[in-house]
């Protein structure tokens, strides 16, 4: 096939996306890639990347369009325009390109505006778009604080309505997003569940092996303020006395700075930046356990965030500060322990319980690692995937 995929973000950004992508080709396909200029998390232009805008490379086999894009500088107003900028540009690139490819493969984060240029080729050329969504929209808007009954959130949700229902097919990345897709935004289509998967770099990760504290609790990946990071801070100001844990963050995002100030006198807190994908093995080998923590919003529920299936690959035990599908997927597998979303207190507790009796953390990781086999394994992705795009061809 020739797949046209559409994205606002790419390699080097911390998606699985590229990843995707160059196992399209692997297995034959060409695969041409339209995103943005890389500025995600931290709001910034990437080194390297600042003339990247309007420039054609192949990378790894994919042929990769760089759009136009106002970097995000972390505030409302360049957001807006970040948004924007790609949208427009994605948009005006796609009105003249002339080459047919068989299918449009729109990766839809935030914004759901992103994949507007997908449909606008997909509208003039006959063809059909498969849209893979891993963020609901207007949903998303909630966790900055913008109210269902705002005046903004109603404009968007005409927005992602729109665009939902122009989607030939929706992938969805967690279970409860088919019921806000045609409840809430009544798009009245049937959705496809096709959770993500990990990168075959965390198949390696050795085993996790008993030893002596402090054991380390890891959260790895964007530090924004969707993730309530402040909670795992709360966490650990009630556990600083208790000697055998260590938080460690790794990421970066709208929030690092805010967080890293409120654990300044936190010996038992540590903020070590963002790391390469690259690196996170040697991250998560170090790991007793992995965080994933948001914010305490019916929605957001919803979500089962990628990091997810990437803890879960690692074989490391599990400790949600989350609610709705990820405890749901924490106490399904068995693979650790799943407190109220922003309950500081309880999510100490629990954590406080797990040091009582680290043996189970190696119990955890098994049933971690075997429940990732069975229902998030890179290979059951790809043949799904595969399929529906196959399925939706011309």
């Amino acid at each position: 096939m020739k797949i046209l995929v559409v994205c606002q973000h790419y390699n080097p950004e911390p998606f699985r996306l590229a990843d995707i992508c160059e196992a399209l080709v692997e297995r034959g396909h060409d695969v041409s890639v339209v995103t943005g200029v890389p500025n995600y998390p931290e709001g910034e232009i990437y080194p390297g990347y600042e003339k990247a805008a309007g420039k054609d490379t192949v990378e790894k086999g994919v042929k990769v369009h760089r759009c136009f894009t106002v970097p995000r500088k972390n505030n409302i107003l360049f957001r807006i325009l970040n948004y924007y900028s790609f949208a427009i540009s994605s948009t005006c690139y796609l009105k003249r390109v002339k080459e047919e490819y068989d299918v449009v493969f729109a990766n839809q984060l935030s914004p759901v505006m992103m994949a507007c240029g997908a449909i606008r080729y997909a509208k003039k050329w006959g063809k059909k778009v498969v849209l893979y969504c891993l963020d609901l929209w207007p949903a998303s808007l909630t966790a900055g604080g913008i109210r269902p009954d705002s005046a903004i959130y109603r404009f968007f949700k005409g927005i992602s309505r729109r665009i939902y229902q122009q989607a030939d097919r929706i992938l969805i990345t967690s279970k409860g997003f088919d019921s806000y897709l045609n409840g809430e935004l009544k798009v009245e289509k049937e959705c496809e569940y096709l959770p993500q998967y990990a990168e075959e770099l965390f198949d390696d990760i050795p085993s996790w092996q008993a030893h002596q504290p402090p054991y380390h609790f890891v959260f790895a990946g964007n530090v924004g303020e969707l993730q309530a990071i402040d909670t795992i801070i709360e966490a650990a100001r009630i556990l600083k006395e208790d000697k055998r844990c260590i938080f460690d963050i790794f990421g970066d995002g709208s929030a690092f700075d805010h967080c890293r100030m409120m654990a300044k006198d936190l010996p038992n807190v540590i903020f070590h930046g963002r790391k390469d994908l690259s690196e996170m093995p040697e991250v998560y080998t170090m790991a007793d356990g992995m965080i994933v923590s948001l914010r305490n919003n019916p929605i957001i529920a919803a979500t089962l965030p990628g990091k997810v299936q990437s803890y879960m690959a690692a074989g490391r035990a599990v400790i949600g500060s989350i609610g709705g599908e990820t405890a749901h997927v924490i106490n399904a597998a068995e693979c650790g322990i799943s407190a109220a979303p922003e309950n500081a207190e309880e999510l100490a507790r629990k954590i406080g319980e797990l040091l009582d009796q680290p043996e189970v953390l190696c119990t955890y990781g098994q049933n971690a690692r075997a429940y990732y086999d069975k229902h998030f394994r890179k290979e059951i992705f790809m043949q799904r995937l595969i399929s529906e795009l196959e399925k939706h061809s011309l």
